[in-house]
Parts: C-alpha cells; sequence; structure tokens
C-alpha cells in the first residue's frame, strides 16, 4: 500500500515534471513570440500613423499661410488700389494656393491611404493573435490530459470556451467603440475642386483679359504663351494656365502704369518695360526691354491693347510709332545687338481714343476672358474701416 501510494505520488510528481516539460518547451514560446510580434505591431503603428499625420499638418499650415497671404493683399489693393509685388499679385496668390491645396490633398490621400492599410493589417493581425492563442490553448490541454480529471474538465472548459471566440471578435468590438477615431474605407476622397477658401473668387483674382499671345524672341522668333491682365495693374506671362502640374510663378511680369505701349498694327503691338517678377531687388536692378507680341487676329490685338491702356490710366507713356523690337535673350551680350528704339518719355503724341467711352480708369476695365469675352468690370470698394483679410476658418479646415 505504502509503495502503492508512494508509486502514486511519484506518478503524479513525474506528471507534473512533464506537464511543466511540455508547457516551457510547447506552449510558453508561443505565447513569447506571440507578445514580440504585439510589440512590433504597436511601434509600426506608432511610427506610420504619426508620420504621415504630421506631413498633413505640414501641408495644411502651408496652405493656410498662403490663404491668409492671399486675404491680405486682397485686402490692401481694395481699399488703397497700390502697387503690390508681382509675387504678391492676388491672381498669382491664388494660383499659388491652388497648387498648395493639391500637394495637401495629396498628402491627406495618402495618409488616408496609409490608415486603411494600417486598419485592415490590424483586423488581420487580431485574427492572427486569436488563433495563436487557441493553439498554445490546445497545447496546454493536451499537456495536462492525463492528470486528475476534474483538472481536465476544468482545461476543457477553458479551451471550449476560448475556442468560441472568433477570430475577428476583438477588432469588431474595437471598430463599434472607436468607430469616431477610424478612417471610413467607404466615404470619398478629396479633390481640390471640391475645396472653397476665403476670397477665392474674389474680383482681385479673376483676370482682366487672359488667354495666348506670341511673344518675339531674338533667336526663335515668335513663340506662344499664356498672358493675363490682372486687376493689379499687371501683365503676367505664364507657360500655361495649368495650376495644378507645377507652382504658376509668372515668367514675365510688366507694371503697366511704368511702360511705354506701342499702337496696335494689325495683329501686333509693343510694349516697353521693365521684368517685376524678380521681387522688389531684382526689378530695381533690371534693365528696361522692348516685347514684341502678336495676338491671333487684328481684333485680338485691339481688345488687349484696349484693356492694357484703360488699366495702365494716365501713369503710362503711349506712343503712335511702330517698330519691330526684338525680346531679350536671358544671359545674352546686349553690347553688340541691336538696341530698341528710343521712345520720348514726356509729351507724346495723344493716343487715338476714337471708339472709347469717355473716363474709363481700371475700374472700367472689365475682365475679359481668354476667349475675348467682357466680363463684369470690377470696381475697387471704398470703406471707411481697415481692410480685413476675410479669412475666419483655422488650419486644415479647407
Amino acid at each position: 500500500m505504502r509503495v502503492s501510494r508512494l508509486t502514486i505520488s511519484k506518478g503524479i510528481a513525474n506528471s507534473h515534471l512533464e506537464t511543466e516539460k511540455t508547457i516551457k518547451g510547447s506552449v510558453l514560446p508561443v505565447l513569447e513570440r506571440l507578445h514580440t510580434e504585439i510589440k512590433n505591431k504597436s511601434k509600426e503603428l506608432s511610427k506610420g500613423a504619426v508620420k504621415g499625420s504630421k506631413e498633413v499638418d505640414k501641408a495644411r499650415n502651408i496652405t493656410q499661410k498662403h490663404i491668409e497671404l492671399l486675404g491680405q493683399y486682397t485686402a490692401s489693393v481694395s481699399a488703397s488700389g497700390g502697387k503690390v509685388d508681382a509675387a504678391n499679385d492676388p491672381y498669382v496668390l491664388q494660383r499659388g494656393i491652388n497648387h498648395r491645396l493639391n500637394k495637401q490633398v495629396i498628402e491627406e490621400n495618402n495618409n488616408r491611404h496609409d490608415l486603411i492599410e494600417i486598419q485592415n493589417s490590424f483586423a488581420q493581425f487580431e485574427a492572427h493573435v486569436i488563433q495563436t492563442f487557441q493553439q498554445a490553448l490546445q497545447t496546454f490541454y493536451q499537456a495536462v490530459g492525463g492528470q486528475h480529471e476534474r483538472q481536465k474538465a476544468m482545461y476543457g472548459d477553458m479551451v471550449t470556451t476560448a475556442q468560441k471566440i472568433a477570430p475577428d471578435f476583438e477588432f469588431k468590438g474595437f471598430v463599434h467603440r472607436n468607430s469616431q477615431l477610424l478612417v471610413d474605407p467607404s466615404a470619398p476622397k478629396r479633390e481640390v475642386s471640391h475645396i472653397s477658401f476665403p476670397n477665392q473668387n474674389h474680383p482681385l483674382t479673376q483676370p482682366l483679359i487672359a488667354g495666348t499671345l506670341e511673344r518675339k524672341s531674338r533667336l526663335t522668333g515668335y513663340s506662344s504663351g499664356y498672358y493675363v491682365v490682372t486687376p493689379s495693374k499687371f501683365l503676367h506671362e505664364f507657360k500655361d494656365d495649368d495650376d495644378l502640374r507645377r507652382d504658376p510663378s509668372p515668367e514675365l511680369s510688366l507694371y503697366l502704369p511704368d511702360c511705354t505701349i506701342g499702337a496696335v498694327n494689325g495683329g501686333k503691338f509693343n510694349i516697353k518695360g521693365k521684368d517685376a517678377s524678380k521681387g522688389k531687388i531684382g526689378s530695381a536692378m533690371a534693365m528696361s526691354h522692348e516685347l514684341a507680341f502678336k495676338a491671333h487676329t487684328p481684333a485680338e490685338a485691339e481688345k488687349w491693347f484696349n484693356i492694357i491702356k484703360q488699366v495702365a490710366g494716365g501713369s503710362a507713356t503711349y506712343t503712335d510709332s511702330v517698330s519691330s523690337p526684338i525680346s531679350p535673350v536671358e544671359g545674352g551680350n546686349m553690347s553688340n545687338q541691336q538696341q530698341p528704339p528710343h521712345y520720348q518719355e514726356k509729351n507724346v503724341a495723344p493716343v487715338q481714343t476714337q471708339g472709347l467711352s469717355q473716363g474709363h480708369g481700371v475700374g472700367s476695365a472689365g475682365p475679359v476672358s481668354a476667349g475675348g469675352q467682357a466680363q463684369e468690370p470690377y470696381n475697387t470698394p471704398v470703406s471707411g474701416s481697415a481692410p480685413t483679410s476675410g479669412v475666419e476658418r483655422k488650419p486644415g479646415q479647407y
């Protein structure tokens, strides 16, 4: 009896030893690997999601700064009608906002895509966690199966309960509890065309006339460009009218009241002035050049000339002489080249005004589209109070 009891006691002890070896060799390593995977997944989430959010915030702050800059200069020009830098022309600022909004939306959509990928990967990971835990419990159950029946039944109940847990049970509960924090995969992506911002359609951002003209070059002859006359009295040259592909900075900017404007000859007309697209310092150091422009038709050239003349007002110089100037080549040596004809700065011959209504200033020059259709005239508002930008939203709300 005593031997039997010793054998039973030894067998129980051996059973526990075997169970311990099985647990340490088959169950604990699985759970330790799972624990390591969970920690790595947590690090992956903190690095990936936070980095994308910082890029979105950075893009939104840049967009907000340019929107506030647009509000500042539209209010300033609207109140005083003063001269602004070419780079701060509300038309140029608005196109710059469109470019930065496009970059912001790209960052937002990329971050959205990354978050959706993380959410989907976490759904799979949660299923993996549940299945791994089930496998460990199954091994544990087999290890203690030779022990007492009550223990076996107890552990069996534990396994049975664990087996009833669906792989997506935890993740569904997580989504239900945090639905307001997660990205809705069914929600549509953002588009620049659906976004509005303060002063987006301000009269100072609308061109008085815009379209394609040809400018004469010393080497290549006439080449096409996209030209715009703005209410801020600038003639801007762009490569095209696309705001999204590149930052729409002017290739050339002429402040029309400071220019000498030649008469129309068929489809051609001349303007002599300094390029103001390089800022105050660059404009002060720039040389005055005579530029020859050619429109598609004489009627279209007349429309451009009339708008330019009305925008320039009495500050500009006009001449009825017609010459054949050639636009300067950048970086060329002008010492041996043909110099443009000299324009008389004062007491010039009167400009032909037949057919034009009297009293037209900048405010009477109605905007004209690229097709030559006149739009509503822009009048500078007069107010007794200081101008405001009109920007009410906070960064990231556009």
